[in-house]
């Protein structure tokens, strides 16, 4: 289903899947130059929907801010922006009838999982799981110490400075954390079996902590 999530000046677009009795809810937050079109992002989520969660896969920016992003790179790295768009997203989510109930989890990519870390730093009662897949948790500075939620941090075993900006990430985080390396993955699991690998890693993570939330 398409929706429109209002969040300050900006209307963002998003498609959320919702499987009859859904344990939990998926938002993504999407990393460099990528969208709700992102055909990893939606492979992932595609699992995730066949393990009984439900899914948001949002864009971060407005079209506008997608055309500057293209020729500055900027936005994608504004951390505080993105971040702002996720929470509000978290709180779209509290509004409705039916999710409001669900617990919450944070799929991030790239510099979008930095934003989904600071998300979840600031709404502790209510996301309860984050997956970051090949991300840059490290951009999310001093929230990670006030981070929660347990977090799985999935890296492409070629990916050797992010599998380093990681490890120090998990150092910091305040939570329940597990670094998780994919053997023979580049920074976008390009290469045969490992995006499957990173979509069961992060089914199951977010359904054993998901599942353990009480739904209010």
């Amino acid at each position: 289903m398409s929706c429109r999530i209002a969040v300050g000046q900006a209307v963002l677009s998003a498609d959320l899947t919702v499987p009859p009795n859904p344990r939990g809810v998926v938002a993504f937050a999407h990393g460099s130059g990528s969208g709700r079109h992102s055909p990893r992002n939606r492979y992932v989520a595609g699992e995730l929907a066949r393990g009984g969660l439900a899914t948001l896969l949002m864009d971060l920016l407005t079209p506008e801010e997608e055309a500057e992003d293209l020729l500055t790179g900027r936005l994608r790295f504004d951390i505080p922006l993105l971040a702002d768009r996720v929470i509000g997203a978290i709180d779209w989510l509290e509004r409705d009838d039916t999710l409001g109930r669900l617990p919450v989890g944070l799929f991030g990519a790239s510099t979008g999982a930095a934003a989904a870390l600071v998300a979840a730093a600031d709404r502790p009662t209510r996301v309860g799981a984050i997956v970051s897949r090949g991300g840059r948790p490290d951009l999310a500075g001093d929230a990670l110490q006030r981070v929660v939620a347990p977090t799985l941090l999935i890296v492409g075993g070629k990916d050797t400075e992010v599998i380093w900006l990681n490890e120090l990430a998990q150092a910091r985080l305040g939570g329940e954390s597990q670094l998780e390396i994919v053997p023979g993955a580049s920074h976008l699991f390009e290469e045969p079996g490992t995006l499957e690998r990173v979509a069961a890693l992060a089914r199951d993570w977010f359904v054993r902590h998901l599942s353990a939330v009480p739904q209010t």
